[in-house]
């Protein structure tokens, strides 16, 4: 079937993107807004315009930088790249210090919660704030659910079966991202290309697999003594009927991070609520970073 969906907010998100060098390698990001800085992550097979409709929301209150993590978006991987958690928590501190951010407002959804985990617990002093939705905690990397697609990439067999599945995008919306979604169909046409665009080449879809293979909890279990202190405030909105990472995961986080506020629940939300349900994760965002009384930098 010929992809006839269209989304007006990725053309328009798209015209924002930029690239900057970074000790970590070059780093793609959008970047929109004035004020104080939020900084968005990511997860595995998205990328930053995951956030583009809840940007579209809180813009006028922030300058909002949405990175792309290597091997998705535009940021390329290098063949020999660490692509452990602990790196990719290194590459957005990298990308902090690259666009001389200072104190920022960090969100992140998915294996991106990780990432954000590890970068709060190891300099905190530079966050105001923190917002985790539905992602990675303790020693659940990778979720269960996600487990023999790990497994597969460590066997060197994801990357073929992948580049079948993205010369279908009909079938790749459903068997890729449709268990993210409560309804795949408003995954849009656009939004869909770009996050099967790293499996275009056998080359950088084999990178991708190098992601994939690499997700372990040893970096995510070696900050929780950090995060056990972590005061940062801490905002956790998490979807009631995620396949990956089980609303139990939220009250753990809330238990664990002494910063951590309230939950908030979002009724039968999957993972990617943050494309599907933007306005429902909006609200609480605003409201959390109103709370933080930031300083313009």
């Amino acid at each position: 079937m010929a992809l006839a969906r269209q989304d007006d907010r990725f053309a328009d998100f798209d015209r924002h993107r930029r690239v900057v060098d970074t000790a970590s390698g070059p780093a793609g990001y959008v970047d929109v807004g004035d004020g104080p800085v939020a900084l968005f992550v990511h997860g595995v097979g998205t990328s930053s315009h995951l956030w583009r409709r809840v940007i579209d929301l809180v813009d006028a209150h922030r300058r909002c930088i949405a990175v792309d993590l290597p091997a998705h978006g535009s940021t390329p991987v290098a063949p020999d790249q660490d692509l452990s958690l602990g790196a990719l928590a290194r590459f957005v501190a990298d990308v902090r210090t690259a666009l001389d951010l200072g104190e920022v407002d960090l969100v992140a959804n998915d294996t991106g919660g990780a990432v954000a985990q590890i970068v709060a617990a190891r300099d905190p002093a530079r966050l105001r704030s923190l917002t985790l939705t539905d992602c990675d905690t303790h020693d659940r990397v990778p979720p269960k659910a996600f487990l023999p697609s790990v497994l597969a990439a460590r066997a060197g067999l994801l990357a073929p079966a992948l580049r079948r599945l993205a010369r279908d995008p009909d079938r790749a919306r459903r068997r890729m991202f449709g268990s993210g979604y409560q309804d795949p169909d408003r995954l849009g046409d656009d939004l869909l290309r770009e996050w099967i665009r790293p499996l275009a080449t056998a080359e950088s879809a084999r990178r991708y697999q190098s992601l994939i293979a690499a997700l372990r909890p040893d970096d995510l279990l070696a900050v929780e003594p950090q995060l056990a202190r972590l005061q940062v405030p801490t905002l956790i909105v998490w979807g009631t009927d995620d396949a990956f990472f089980p609303l139990t995961d939220a009250y753990w986080l809330r238990d664990t991070i002494p910063g951590a506020g309230e939950v908030v629940e979002l009724a039968g939300a999957r993972l990617f609520f943050p494309d599907e349900r933007a306005d429902e994760l909006a609200e609480p965002l605003l409201r959390h970073w109103a709370a933080t009384a930031p300083t313009v930098s």
